[in-house]
């Protein structure tokens, strides 16, 4: 699985989006194939190149017949609901559309299920939001991470009549989400681009360590003074702690953050790890203690680069109970790391091998590929690995 940077620099929209994940290599037809599966009636869908501010991008426009219908969501609900999209993509879409009806029924003073969708209903933003879905399942997408966003700045025309920028509905949507404005008089963040970037992403901030393998330019609709309007979209593998800092003989120093908590849900937990890992943690555990008054209690450690303590220590203390964190720092030790790619008789899996000074200590398959292949194949998860392993034996003892 892949992990993807979304570069919102010049803001974002549903079809730069789009546009940007068909420029880093999403097929076409593919892409057309999966839309196809939801009962939209005819609609056309142009893909171009397009130069904004001297840098060409893959432009996106999608046109229908005049006199669409405003849909409220449970019809949105059924057309997704009714379509032959793979159940991972039916559930993030009808999670955005969800999210979505959500805000604005909080704007508006209504029900989610009572909200119209004006533009966000159109046959383009169902394509937009259908279609970033599936290119990023296409793509094998695991994790998405994005830069703080350029919301732009001035006034906008809406069903609503002119509205600041940002709009009401995207400022409601970027909540807690890094955002800022560079000057420009334009909408930069439309609502759609919003609820995309809110609901998928799995953190805000600068490009995690990963080795990058392709870059997609997703143009907008119009030029923007002073700077080039695109979405820029990274694909490749996140970099574990050894290949995070090139030319390390294997050793480093990392900052060790501890909290101890003893009055904290354990379901905040999982939501912890995943927003430390998304901010660049290498590392994030949890074991059980013994604290003051005989109250058993969990130590939650995160382990990172020096200069992302202060950060992490932040999240802690906005996402638990604690009222301290200790901070340290330690040398590491870690193996040479290189992933090999096989094929098993359930597909390709990729193999982490871990070496020092050329010998081969440990081998292991990668979790995420097993897993997937054991869903597709209907066999057990074990069964996979064992796979794997055979295959990964082969291939060194032929000399490949």
């Amino acid at each position: 699985m892949r992990q993807a940077y979304l570069d919102c620099s010049s803001g974002i929209s549903g079809d730069m989006f789009l546009g940007a994940l068909l420029d880093a290599g999403v097929a076409p037809q593919k892409l057309l194939d999966e839309l196809k599966k939801v009962p939209l009636g005819f609609y056309e869908l142009k893909r171009t190149r397009a130069v904004r501010g001297g840098l060409v991008g893959t432009r996106v426009e999608v046109s229908a017949p005049a006199g669409h219908p405003e849909r409220k969501l449970a019809e949105i609900e059924r057309l997704l609901k009714s379509s032959t999209l793979t159940g991972s993509v039916k559930g993030r879409a009808l999670k955005v559309f969800t999210r979505l009806a959500e805000v604005e029924g909080k704007l508006h003073n209504k029900s989610p299920q009572e909200v119209h969708f004006h533009e966000v209903g159109a046959v383009d933003a169902i394509v937009d939001v259908v279609g970033v879905c599936a290119g990023l399942e296409l793509m094998e997408v695991s994790d998405l991470i994005c830069s703080p966003l350029n919301v732009g700045g001035g006034r906008v025309q809406t069903e609503h009549g002119s509205l600041p920028v940002p709009a009401p509905a995207t400022a409601e949507l970027l909540q807690g989400i890094p955002m800022y404005s560079s000057g420009v008089e334009a909408e930069l963040v439309t609502p759609t681009g919003a609820v995309l970037v809110s609901t998928l992403a799995k953190g805000f901030g600068a490009m995690p360590p990963m080795k990058v393998e392709r870059i997609g330019y997703g143009a907008g609709e119009r030029e923007v003074p002073g700077q080039p309007n695109v979405a820029r979209l990274f694909l490749g593998e996140r970099l574990e702690a050894a290949t995070a800092h090139p030319g390390a003989p294997g050793e480093e120093l990392v900052s060790v953050l501890e909290a101890n908590l003893d009055d904290m849900s354990p379901q905040l937990y999982g939501y912890l790890a995943d927003q430390a890992l998304s901010r660049g943690a290498l590392d994030v555990t949890c074991s059980s203690t013994q604290m003051k008054k005989n109250r058993p209690g969990l130590t939650v450690t995160i382990l990172c680069a020096p200069e992302k303590s202060d950060d992490l220590a932040q999240l802690l203390f906005e996402q638990t109970t604690t009222i301290g964190v200790r901070i340290y720092e330690a040398r590491r030790k870690t193996l040479e790391r290189e992933l090999v790619h096989v094929e098993t008789a359930y597909g390709p899996v990729r193999i982490k091998v871990a070496k020092r000074d050329g010998k081969v200590l440990n081998v292991a398959p990668e979790y995420e590929d097993c897993q997937r292949l054991a869903t597709e194949n209907s066999v057990p998860l074990k069964q996979v690995i064992l796979a794997a392993q055979l295959a990964y034996m082969q291939k060194t003892s032929s000399g490949h």
